[in-house]
């Protein structure tokens, strides 16, 4: 391990997910690096299609065709998870990494009762009949349901419910790492926040959270860390002090501004343009043709992610002085 990824719970190197299309190849993830410690929530935020999604089921090994993991590497407590196959790949999802995905309603069998299902997880998992029976019971009232919602069907719970039942599947076997993708998608604001504190709750067991969100209000909220994606790439890496409250990359700077504020003393700021063709994206800097800080060799030459101070990471010529590399 490198100096900076010592006593990390995660580390991602050089992270390449690409996936091969009629029109070509979409680089969705193109060279990311990050390491999280124990206990840490790091929220990637970005806009839609920056690959935030393709980078959290590589943390799984989850990618399916038509995407590959090209390269790269993912350590989960010192375990090289894409180094996995069959048998314990199988063991590592739900020990070491699990994942709770955006919608739970497609995700859980429509057929079976859910407790039936977190009890078969389990037994997969070497847990005898009965352990497991007793286990789905522990994570149902931990994450707020009576025990009775085992015995029910996926339509029979709300919306909230259903995910709750996700995150508990997600928990079950206590795993080191626990991916949180648009947890609260289509959820009301009350029921948000209480899938967030559950989340919260989650973490200070002891698991480190990557949360994926487009909204970089919640993740200033509620992230210790935060990574900006944009274009398959991370921009913007570092404490949420250093990056949400002294922005640094435009792009982060932009995302900010087109937040409405609770006083309405600023009109949101849309941001101009749309993000690339990841099968052509721009030389240089992807951010160039929407950024309003650009300077020439930004069209030509694409930044390396620098260290500015204090643990903040960004990619951006406009901070280049002879600076370290790292993520």
């Amino acid at each position: 391990m490198r100096p900076e990824e010592e006593n990390k719970i995660l580390v991602v190197r050089d992270l390449k997910v690409y996936y091969y299309t009629m029109r070509g190849i979409v680089k969705a993830v193109d060279g990311v690096s990050f390491s999280i410690g124990y206990g840490e929530n790091l929220a990637l935020v970005g806009e839609s299609g920056s690959g935030k999604s393709t980078l959290g089921y590589a943390l799984m090994n989850l990618v399916l065709p038509p995407g590959r993991i090209v390269g790269g590497e993912v350590f989960i407590a010192g375990t090289d998870i894409l180094a996995l196959r069959g048998h314990d790949l199988r063991k590592a999802r739900g020990s070491l990494v699990s994942i709770v995905f955006q919608d739970p309603f497609t995700t859980l069998d429509p057929v079976k009762k859910v407790g039936d299902q977190l009890t078969e997880v389990l037994i997969e998992h070497g847990l005898s009949k009965k352990e497991a029976q007793e286990r789905v019971i522990e994570v149902i009232e931990a994450v707020g349901l009576p025990e009775g919602a085992a015995k029910s069907y996926p339509h029979q719970l709300s919306g909230g419910q259903r995910q709750r039942i996700s995150i508990a599947a997600a928990i079950a076997l206590r795993p080191k790492v626990l991916v949180a993708d648009e947890p609260t998608t289509a959820l009301d604001v009350i029921v948000q926040k209480q899938i967030m504190d559950l989340i919260d709750k989650v973490r200070d067991l002891g698991t480190s959270v990557v949360l994926i969100t487009h909204d970089i209000a919640l993740a200033a909220e509620r992230a210790d860390k935060i990574a900006v994606m944009y274009a398959g790439k991370i921009v913007a890496f570092g404490s949420k002090n250093e990056v949400i409250r002294k922005p640094l990359h435009p792009y982060t700077k932009a995302l900010l501004a087109s937040v409405p504020t609770l006083s309405g003393s600023k009109w949101p700021q849309p941001i101009p343009g749309f993000p690339p063709d990841l099968i052509n994206p721009p030389p240089g800097c992807r951010f160039h043709p929407r950024c309003r800080e650009k300077v020439g060799k930004c069209e030509e030459l694409e930044p390396p992610l620098i260290h500015v101070g204090k643990g903040h990471y960004v990619s951006c010529w406009l901070y280049f002085r002879g600076g370290d590399n790292g993520g």
